[in-house]
Protein backbone atom coordinates (compact mmCIF):
# COMPACT_ATOMS: atom_id res chain seq x y z
CA UNK A 1 0.00 0.00 0.00
CA UNK A 2 1.43 3.42 -1.23
CA UNK A 3 2.01 5.62 1.80
CA UNK A 4 -0.12 8.50 2.27
CA UNK A 5 1.49 11.81 2.05
CA UNK A 6 1.45 14.51 4.60
CA UNK A 7 -1.85 16.68 4.86
CA UNK A 8 -0.95 20.39 4.02
CA UNK A 9 -2.85 22.91 6.15
CA UNK A 10 -5.10 24.88 3.24
CA UNK A 11 -3.70 28.49 2.20
CA UNK A 12 -6.72 30.29 1.10
CA UNK A 13 -10.55 30.00 2.33
CA UNK A 14 -12.27 30.39 -0.71
CA UNK A 15 -12.23 31.55 -4.21
CA UNK A 16 -12.74 35.40 -3.20
CA UNK A 17 -9.94 35.21 -0.26
CA UNK A 18 -7.16 34.43 -3.35
CA UNK A 19 -8.90 37.43 -5.52
CA UNK A 20 -7.97 39.62 -2.32
CA UNK A 21 -5.03 38.18 -1.30
CA UNK A 22 -3.28 38.33 -4.71
CA UNK A 23 -4.13 41.55 -5.24
CA UNK A 24 -2.68 43.01 -2.10
CA UNK A 25 0.75 41.29 -3.94
CA UNK A 26 -0.29 43.37 -6.90
CA UNK A 27 -1.23 40.29 -8.69
CA UNK A 28 -5.19 40.97 -10.00
CA UNK A 29 -6.20 37.55 -10.64
CA UNK A 30 -9.76 37.42 -12.52
CA UNK A 31 -12.01 34.57 -10.82
CA UNK A 32 -11.18 31.89 -13.62
CA UNK A 33 -7.82 32.68 -12.36
CA UNK A 34 -8.51 32.42 -8.36
CA UNK A 35 -10.69 29.39 -8.40
CA UNK A 36 -7.66 27.43 -10.12
CA UNK A 37 -5.36 28.77 -7.42
CA UNK A 38 -7.69 27.86 -4.78
CA UNK A 39 -8.70 24.38 -6.28
CA UNK A 40 -5.19 23.54 -6.71
CA UNK A 41 -4.36 24.50 -2.60
CA UNK A 42 -7.67 22.39 -1.48
CA UNK A 43 -6.95 19.32 -3.44
CA UNK A 44 -3.40 19.56 -3.16
CA UNK A 45 -2.30 19.22 -7.05
CA UNK A 46 -0.10 20.91 -9.15
CA UNK A 47 -0.89 23.47 -11.06
CA UNK A 48 -0.10 23.71 -14.89
CA UNK A 49 -0.35 27.36 -16.36
CA UNK A 50 -0.14 27.32 -19.70
CA UNK A 51 0.25 30.27 -22.24
CA UNK A 52 2.57 32.78 -24.03
CA UNK A 53 5.46 34.55 -22.35
CA UNK A 54 4.49 37.21 -20.35
CA UNK A 55 1.64 36.67 -19.26
CA UNK A 56 2.04 36.56 -15.95
CA UNK A 57 2.27 32.74 -15.26
CA UNK A 58 5.83 32.95 -12.76
CA UNK A 59 4.15 36.05 -11.45
CA UNK A 60 1.06 34.32 -10.43
CA UNK A 61 3.82 31.50 -8.49
CA UNK A 62 5.90 34.34 -6.98
CA UNK A 63 2.51 36.21 -5.32
CA UNK A 64 1.17 33.00 -4.17
CA UNK A 65 4.48 32.37 -2.29
CA UNK A 66 3.82 36.34 -1.13
CA UNK A 67 0.73 36.29 0.59
CA UNK A 68 1.04 32.59 2.10
CA UNK A 69 4.99 33.52 3.52
CA UNK A 70 6.35 30.82 1.46
CA UNK A 71 9.62 30.16 0.15
CA UNK A 72 9.47 30.01 -3.29
CA UNK A 73 12.18 27.47 -4.85
CA UNK A 74 12.45 27.70 -8.60
CA UNK A 75 13.63 25.09 -11.25
CA UNK A 76 14.26 27.11 -14.30
CA UNK A 77 13.92 24.52 -17.07
CA UNK A 78 16.03 24.18 -20.49
CA UNK A 79 17.30 22.31 -23.07
CA UNK A 80 19.58 19.27 -21.51
CA UNK A 81 18.35 19.99 -17.72
CA UNK A 82 19.21 16.80 -15.65
CA UNK A 83 18.38 14.68 -12.66
CA UNK A 84 21.54 16.61 -11.25
CA UNK A 85 20.69 19.86 -11.97
CA UNK A 86 17.02 19.39 -10.71
CA UNK A 87 17.04 16.40 -8.07
CA UNK A 88 20.51 16.41 -6.80
CA UNK A 89 24.43 15.43 -7.29
CA UNK A 90 26.87 14.85 -5.08
CA UNK A 91 30.08 17.21 -4.30
CA UNK A 92 32.81 15.30 -6.43
CA UNK A 93 35.66 17.53 -5.24
CA UNK A 94 34.86 17.42 -1.52
CA UNK A 95 34.18 13.40 -2.24
CA UNK A 96 38.09 13.64 -3.09
CA UNK A 97 39.76 15.79 -0.74
CA UNK A 98 38.09 13.47 1.91
CA UNK A 99 39.24 10.07 0.09
CA UNK A 100 43.29 11.59 -0.57
CA UNK A 101 42.71 12.06 3.30
CA UNK A 102 41.87 8.70 4.26
CA UNK A 103 44.27 7.48 1.78
CA UNK A 104 46.80 8.98 4.32
CA UNK A 105 45.12 7.72 7.47
CA UNK A 106 45.05 3.60 5.88
CA UNK A 107 47.54 3.42 7.94
CA UNK A 108 46.09 4.07 11.16
CA UNK A 109 44.06 1.38 10.02
CA UNK A 110 41.17 3.61 8.59
CA UNK A 111 38.87 0.88 6.18
CA UNK A 112 37.79 1.75 2.90
CA UNK A 113 34.43 0.91 3.96
CA UNK A 114 34.09 3.58 6.66
CA UNK A 115 35.15 6.12 3.63
CA UNK A 116 32.57 5.15 1.53
CA UNK A 117 30.04 5.22 3.84
CA UNK A 118 31.28 8.77 4.93
CA UNK A 119 31.85 10.22 1.26
CA UNK A 120 28.28 9.56 0.78
CA UNK A 121 26.57 10.75 3.40
CA UNK A 122 24.53 13.92 3.70
CA UNK A 123 27.58 16.42 4.25
CA UNK A 124 28.63 15.36 0.51
CA UNK A 125 25.19 15.97 -0.97
CA UNK A 126 24.45 19.13 -3.36
CA UNK A 127 20.21 19.38 -3.21
CA UNK A 128 18.54 20.70 -6.13
CA UNK A 129 15.53 22.52 -6.63
CA UNK A 130 13.30 19.60 -6.59
CA UNK A 131 14.87 17.87 -3.39
CA UNK A 132 14.72 21.44 -1.64
CA UNK A 133 11.41 21.86 -1.65
CA UNK A 134 10.86 17.95 -0.65
CA UNK A 135 12.82 18.88 2.05
CA UNK A 136 11.63 22.03 3.50
CA UNK A 137 9.55 21.57 6.60
CA UNK A 138 8.20 25.41 6.30
CA UNK A 139 5.46 26.64 3.64
CA UNK A 140 6.79 26.31 0.23
CA UNK A 141 5.95 27.57 -3.71
CA UNK A 142 7.17 24.81 -5.89
CA UNK A 143 7.87 26.78 -9.30
CA UNK A 144 8.82 24.47 -12.01
CA UNK A 145 9.29 26.85 -14.75
CA UNK A 146 9.16 26.43 -18.80
CA UNK A 147 8.81 22.82 -17.99
CA UNK A 148 8.18 22.43 -22.13
CA UNK A 149 11.64 23.94 -22.48
CA UNK A 150 13.29 20.63 -21.14
CA UNK A 151 13.74 17.42 -22.72
CA UNK A 152 10.74 14.88 -22.60
CA UNK A 153 12.68 12.75 -20.73
CA UNK A 154 13.06 14.98 -17.67
CA UNK A 155 8.99 14.53 -17.41
CA UNK A 156 9.66 11.40 -15.61
CA UNK A 157 11.49 12.37 -13.08
CA UNK A 158 8.84 15.36 -12.58
CA UNK A 159 6.07 12.04 -12.14
CA UNK A 160 7.97 10.32 -10.04
CA UNK A 161 8.13 13.55 -7.57
CA UNK A 162 4.74 14.87 -8.28
CA UNK A 163 2.91 11.58 -7.47
CA UNK A 164 4.90 10.66 -4.53
CA UNK A 165 6.88 13.91 -3.33
CA UNK A 166 9.65 11.40 -2.01
CA UNK A 167 13.32 10.92 -3.85
CA UNK A 168 14.97 7.91 -3.36
CA UNK A 169 18.73 8.88 -3.01
CA UNK A 170 20.34 4.75 -3.34
CA UNK A 171 23.27 6.27 -1.03
CA UNK A 172 20.80 7.36 1.60
CA UNK A 173 17.39 6.00 1.43
CA UNK A 174 14.25 7.31 0.75
CA UNK A 175 13.92 10.99 1.73
CA UNK A 176 10.37 11.80 2.04
CA UNK A 177 8.23 15.42 2.47
CA UNK A 178 7.12 15.87 5.71
CA UNK A 179 5.14 19.35 4.34
CA UNK A 180 3.57 19.14 0.45
CA UNK A 181 4.68 22.28 -0.92
CA UNK A 182 2.27 24.01 -3.41
CA UNK A 183 3.55 22.91 -6.80
CA UNK A 184 3.41 25.43 -10.16
CA UNK A 185 4.36 24.13 -13.48
CA UNK A 186 4.48 26.53 -16.72
CA UNK A 187 4.19 26.19 -19.95
CA UNK A 188 4.73 28.58 -23.07
CA UNK A 189 3.29 25.55 -24.94
CA UNK A 190 6.50 25.34 -27.22
CA UNK A 191 5.72 21.25 -27.62
CA UNK A 192 3.28 19.20 -26.06
CA UNK A 193 3.62 17.94 -22.67
CA UNK A 194 2.48 14.19 -21.95
CA UNK A 195 -1.03 13.07 -20.83
CA UNK A 196 0.67 11.70 -17.70
CA UNK A 197 2.33 14.93 -16.57
CA UNK A 198 -0.78 16.50 -17.74
CA UNK A 199 -3.24 14.24 -15.38
CA UNK A 200 -1.00 14.82 -12.30
CA UNK A 201 -1.98 18.28 -12.82
CA UNK A 202 -5.30 21.23 -12.60
CA UNK A 203 -4.59 22.81 -15.91
CA UNK A 204 -5.16 26.90 -15.95
CA UNK A 205 -4.53 28.82 -19.34
CA UNK A 206 -3.75 32.60 -19.07
CA UNK A 207 -4.16 34.62 -22.02
CA UNK A 208 -2.84 38.36 -22.22
CA UNK A 209 -5.33 40.28 -20.31
CA UNK A 210 -8.58 42.30 -22.17
CA UNK A 211 -7.79 45.91 -22.12
CA UNK A 212 -9.81 46.72 -18.77
CA UNK A 213 -8.05 44.10 -16.55
CA UNK A 214 -4.65 45.29 -17.86
CA UNK A 215 -5.89 49.28 -17.10
CA UNK A 216 -6.43 48.16 -13.76
CA UNK A 217 -2.94 46.21 -13.79
CA UNK A 218 -1.08 49.34 -14.59
CA UNK A 219 -3.16 51.66 -12.50
CA UNK A 220 -2.16 49.10 -9.74
CA UNK A 221 1.73 49.03 -10.48
CA UNK A 222 2.00 52.59 -11.55
CA UNK A 223 -0.70 54.54 -9.86
CA UNK A 224 1.49 58.07 -10.89
CA UNK A 225 0.19 57.41 -14.22
CA UNK A 226 -2.56 59.70 -15.56
CA UNK A 227 -5.96 57.84 -16.47
CA UNK A 228 -5.59 59.27 -19.78
CA UNK A 229 -1.92 58.25 -20.56
CA UNK A 230 -2.82 55.11 -19.62
CA UNK A 231 -5.85 54.50 -21.70
CA UNK A 232 -3.53 55.58 -24.90
CA UNK A 233 -1.08 53.04 -23.24
CA UNK A 234 -3.23 49.56 -23.34
CA UNK A 235 -4.97 50.70 -26.24
CA UNK A 236 -1.41 50.66 -28.44
CA UNK A 237 -0.18 47.90 -27.07
CA UNK A 238 -3.07 45.86 -27.94
CA UNK A 239 -2.79 47.25 -31.16
CA UNK A 240 0.55 45.81 -30.76
CA UNK A 241 -0.53 42.39 -30.28
CA UNK A 242 -2.32 42.03 -32.91
CA UNK A 243 0.40 42.68 -35.01
CA UNK A 244 2.38 39.66 -36.89
CA UNK A 245 5.64 40.65 -34.61
CA UNK A 246 8.75 38.17 -33.38
CA UNK A 247 7.69 39.79 -29.89
CA UNK A 248 4.49 40.76 -28.59
CA UNK A 249 4.80 43.21 -25.52
CA UNK A 250 4.12 41.37 -22.31
CA UNK A 251 2.10 42.83 -19.34
CA UNK A 252 5.72 43.65 -17.57
CA UNK A 253 6.52 45.25 -20.40
CA UNK A 254 3.23 47.79 -20.70
CA UNK A 255 3.71 48.50 -17.07
CA UNK A 256 7.49 49.13 -18.00
CA UNK A 257 6.56 51.68 -20.48
CA UNK A 258 4.04 53.34 -18.52
CA UNK A 259 6.84 53.28 -15.97
CA UNK A 260 8.92 54.77 -18.91
CA UNK A 261 6.30 58.03 -19.93
CA UNK A 262 6.79 58.76 -16.25
CA UNK A 263 10.31 59.17 -15.88
CA UNK A 264 10.63 61.48 -18.76
CA UNK A 265 7.75 63.01 -17.92
CA UNK A 266 5.42 62.73 -21.15
CA UNK A 267 1.88 63.35 -20.16
CA UNK A 268 0.54 62.15 -24.24
CA UNK A 269 1.32 59.09 -26.02
CA UNK A 270 1.27 60.88 -29.49
CA UNK A 271 3.72 59.71 -32.12
CA UNK A 272 6.85 61.30 -31.18
CA UNK A 273 6.72 59.96 -27.83
CA UNK A 274 5.81 56.38 -29.37
CA UNK A 275 8.90 56.45 -31.75
CA UNK A 276 11.10 57.60 -28.77
CA UNK A 277 10.07 54.71 -26.57
CA UNK A 278 9.15 51.91 -28.31
CA UNK A 279 12.00 50.21 -27.70
CA UNK A 280 11.29 49.17 -24.37
CA UNK A 281 8.36 47.53 -25.68
CA UNK A 282 9.57 46.15 -29.30
CA UNK A 283 13.18 44.25 -28.65
CA UNK A 284 13.61 43.47 -32.23
CA UNK A 285 14.53 45.82 -35.06
CA UNK A 286 12.30 44.28 -37.47
CA UNK A 287 9.13 44.50 -35.02
CA UNK A 288 10.07 48.06 -34.22
CA UNK A 289 10.18 48.64 -38.32
CA UNK A 290 6.75 46.69 -38.53
CA UNK A 291 4.98 48.43 -35.86
CA UNK A 292 6.39 52.32 -37.05
CA UNK A 293 5.09 51.41 -40.73
CA UNK A 294 1.59 49.75 -39.37
CA UNK A 295 0.83 52.95 -36.86
CA UNK A 296 2.54 55.09 -39.45
CA UNK A 297 4.98 57.17 -36.80
CA UNK A 298 6.54 59.61 -38.79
Amino acid sequence: MDRALPTTPPIFADVQDVIDRLAETGYLADKATATSVFLADRLDKPLLIEGPAGVGKTELARAVAQTSGAELVRLQCYEGVDESRALYEWNHAKQILRIQSAGANAAAGESWDSTKEDVFSEEFLLSRPLLTAIRRDDPTVLLIDEVDKADVEIEGLLLEVLSDFAVTVPELGTIRASRKPFSVLTSNATRELSEALKRRCLFLHLDFPDADLERRILASRVPELSEAVAEQLVRTVHVLRGMQLKKVPSVAETIDWGRTLLALGMDTLDDAAVRTTLGVVLKHRSDQDRAAAELRLN
